[in-house]
């Protein structure tokens, strides 16, 4: 009896999900935490309760642990693949990209100025995140990992959150927001945001190399 061909052959239900690898499952567990944090953001700009705010910034290094394991464990299991680099990239433009701007926007850097930084930020973070796929194998050199990075890796936005998080801490947020407020033209500029400027131009440097351990 001949086998039912590609075309006919009944697919299985979840085979996308089937092909996740272990590593995988913690990039999404590190995409998690993004959207999670993005969620509180939000809460909290809507009700100013500060706990809100400080579960969305604790939800920082939660996701940049899940992004450190998930690379060990695919290197220790062998499973590098395509489809795994690309999520680790769309997981990490969530958690330390978008998060960390939402949370610079509800702490109150919700000026012109400021929004148009955290979006220069965000656009950064995808830029940098795009150039090392195309490059990463050409920067490994036949090794079985990168060895440096061209510019400063995405999840050091984690920094910034701490920045955010111990500002709420000390109640440094809203109408206190740290350096104040700058009127600039037709828009206003909380010098906060020019650290999140900074950072995503750190991040598309191409003379500027971070060795990678």
């Amino acid at each position: 009896m001949p086998l039912p061909s590609p075309a006919t052959r009944p697919r299985k239900h979840f085979s996308m999900i089937r092909g996740f690898h272990l590593a995988d499952a913690f990039t999404l567990g590190n995409a998690a935490c993004g959207v999670g944090g993005v969620f509180l953001a939000m809460a909290y700009a809507a009700k100013a309760d500060l706990p809100l705010f400080m579960w969305a910034a604790a939800l920082a290094p939660a996701a940049f642990i899940f992004d450190v394991f998930d690379g060990r464990i695919a290197r220790w299991r062998q499973t590098h693949s395509a489809l795994g680099r690309e999520l680790d990239s769309l997981a990490d433009v969530i958690s330390f990209g978008v998060m960390p701007a939402a949370l610079a926007f509800a702490a109150g850097a919700n000026g012109g100025w400021d929004a148009a930084l955290l979006i220069y930020f965000v656009c950064c973070g995808v830029s940098r995140l795009a150039r090392y796929n195309v490059t990463a194998e050409a920067l490994s050199e036949g090794a079985d990992k990168v060895r440096y990075f061209e510019g400063t890796p995405i999840p050091t936005s984690v920094v910034l959150v701490g920045v955010l998080a111990y500002a709420a801490w000390k109640g440094n947020i809203g109408a206190t927001l740290w350096g104040g407020a700058w009127t600039l033209g037709p828009w206003v500029l909380h010098p906060i945001a020019l650290l999140f400027a900074l950072s995503g131009t750190l991040m598309i440097s191409k003379t500027l190399r971070i060795p990678k351990f």
